[in-house]
């Protein structure tokens, strides 16, 4: 199977949820700029999320140009990391309306950790589908910070009982280690020999 059709189907499902995360966004009925203070926090959250969806957006475009063939399991797999991104509006909304409670700052942790989970799968499955030796796997490597990533999410959703500033934090440090996009395609497909 060709891959576009499963690139362009997530390209559009990530639109779509970066839209509805901008909706979000309540816009004062008030001229004063003070009336912006309130939304300080919302805005940050959006701002961090709007940076998780756009950091799964682009690692997924440098994965999939490694990508030769698509099956039914990698299909799925990839849905499988939508339905979990498709719920960060969710959470980030439920968060803000809130006020940033314990709860519901674990709840933004634990889909944050199962879109990590999903992302993971969904590289496993790549690998099997192209083979132990196949670019993709070449690039993918050891996943140093997938696996980091996915031990300070659990870290950070036993804190957020305690202290939901912490875990705030500890999520905006894993989105730190992904903001410079994994180069790790780039590099093995630049020094593959074309032909």
């Amino acid at each position: 199977m060709n891959k576009a059709r499963l690139e362009a189907f997530s390209d559009g499902v990530i639109a779509v949820i970066i839209t509805i995360m901008v909706l979000e966004l309540k816009v004062p009925h008030d001229a004063d700029p003070h009336a912006l203070v309130p939304l300080i926090p919302v805005f940050l959250s959006y701002v961090l999320s709007f940076v998780y969806v756009g950091i799964y957006w682009n690692n997924h475009h440098h994965m999939f140009h490694a990508v030769h063939h698509v099956n039914g399991a990698i299909l799925w797999a990839n849905l499988h990391l939508l339905f979990w991104l498709s719920l960060v509006p969710f959470v980030t909304g439920w968060m803000d309306e809130t006020h940033f409670a314990p709860l519901q700052v674990a709840a933004y942790g634990a889909v944050l950790l199962l879109a990590a989970c999903a992302y993971t799968i969904l590289t496993k499955v790549l690998v099997a589908g192209h083979g132990k030796e196949s670019l993709i796997a070449r690039a993918l490597g050891k996943d140093f910070k997938g696996n980091i990533s996915l031990v300070i999410y659990v870290v950070a959703i036993a804190v957020a009982f305690w202290e939901p500033w912490l875990a705030g934090l500890l999520y905006a440090a894993v989105a730190a280690i992904w903001l410079r996009p994994d180069r790790r395609f780039e590099k093995l497909l630049d020094e593959t020999p074309k032909g």
